[in-house]
């Protein structure tokens, strides 16, 4: 069998965790698997790095900050290659030009294109285990890319998908899916098991445990994927198509702090004017939300949506750079916002669900904001410091607890 590993920043964020990952690996190794993988920069290294970056220049470059952030991958591989080295077991490290992994030349949000698998096949019949930069790629030019945070699950099912893997696993601080962030839910629960559908929309409206486009792959390949602790022996969360408990009205709650609400008012209430505003936001590979157009009156009309919190300077900067195109009046900024979601593939053969969370928000005295829909999900925008009261409030009504 050929196993896929990927563990997080705190998995690794120091020697003993090094080895522990590094022994786990062995175990699989020694049943007569091949291994290979996947991690992330040490600890906070990360974050380190953003610091120092911005002490030099208070607005570097994307291209010099892929440069500099990939440098955090490749000090965790090579240091857990010296630790199998030291348990007596062979294994080495490779980097995004070593494997090499393909992607596009969007710098700090870039596309994986395509993994060329053959020097990790060449090194798998040498008995080694591989291990793998994972966040990072090259692009056309010959330079580093990366692929946004939490991209190190990403590379892994899209390694895992590449070399047709018979198991892809995530190695996290915590055991498995919960029905909601165990740091704001006291009470929230595992799930054993969780369909890429639900996971999507749980890890795109801001639970931290996957990155969304690592579901959205493995939904797409069929990778079989499970999230798991690193630093226990617990089952964990099983993805799959269908799971075969009694389907739940609502899988879990999921909130994002870092998102803007943008409000462009004024603009011509005339067909053409959604399209020229989102196509100039599209050409700058910014990512639209939530939507809300309001009715028009005296032949203007109001567009408000949001986006990534990071991005929301840059999204107000292409608006302005675009006003005698647009022929707008007013451009706001809010971004003390935040999202609150809940998600469940059992809430579209049930009506009533969007009203009971609004009764619950009601009763927590939360004004909405702004208010999204799908068949799995209901998102709405409110003030940010009203998360974890309408989390909790959501959790408690949809009966998620224990």
């Amino acid at each position: 069998m050929l196993i896929v590993k990927k563990f997080g920043g705190t998995s690794v964020a120091n020697k003993e965790r090094i080895y522990n990952v590094a022994r786990r690996c062995i175990d699989e190794y020694q049943k007569g698997n091949d291994v290979v993988v996947i991690l992330s920069a040490m600890g906070k290294m990360t974050d380190e790095l953003i610091e120092m970056a911005k002490n030099i220049n208070h607005n570097p470059s994307k291209r010099e900050m892929d440069m500099l952030l990939t440098t955090g991958e490749q000090t965790s591989v090579a240091l857990a290659a010296m630790a199998f080295d030291a348990l007596g077991v062979p294994a080495i490290s490779l980097n995004a030009f070593q494997v090499a992994m393909h992607t596009t030349s969007n710098y700090s949000n870039a596309r994986l294109k395509r993994i060329d698998t053959e020097r990790i096949r060449h090194e798998l019949d040498q008995r080694k285990i591989v291990i793998v930069t994972g966040f990072q790629g090259i692009n056309k030019y010959g330079d580093y890319t990366t692929l946004g945070r939490g991209g190190s699950d990403t590379t892994a099912v899209a390694l895992a998908a590449a070399l047709k893997a018979d198991a892809c696993e995530i190695y996290t601080d915590v055991d498995g899916v919960y029905t909601a962030d165990p740091r704001i839910v006291r009470n929230a629960k595992k799930l054993t098991e969780i369909t890429y559908d639900e996971m999507l929309d749980l890890a795109t409206l801001g639970a931290g445990v996957l990155h969304n486009r690592s579901v959205e792959m493995a939904k797409k390949y069929g990778v079989q994927l499970v999230v798991r602790s690193s630093l226990t022996n617990e089952e964990g969360t099983v993805l799959k198509e269908e799971v075969k408990v009694e389907r739940m009205l609502i899988s879990g709650v999921a909130s994002d702090k870092n998102c803007a609400k943008i409000s462009v008012v004024g603009l011509s209430d005339k067909p053409g004017t959604a399209f020229r505003l989102f196509d100039a936001l599209a050409s700058a590979n910014i990512n639209v939300d939530m939507i809300l157009q309001s009715v028009g009156r005296d032949n203007t009309q109001d567009i408000a949506f949001t986006v990534v919190g990071d991005y929301a300077d840059d999204a107000v900067k292409v608006i302005e750079d675009n006003k005698s195109r647009l022929k707008y009046q007013k451009l706001e900024c809010e971004k003390g916002v935040a999202k609150v979601s809940i998600v469940g593939a059992g809430m579209m053969s049930n009506p009533g669900v969007a009203a009971k969370m609004f009764e619950c928000l009601y009763n927590s005295n939360i004004n909405i904001k702004m208010i999204s829909t799908s068949e799995i999900r209901v998102t709405v925008l409110i003030d940010e410091k009203e998360v974890e009261k309408a989390v909790n409030a959501a959790h408690d009504i949809f009966g998620l607890a224990d």
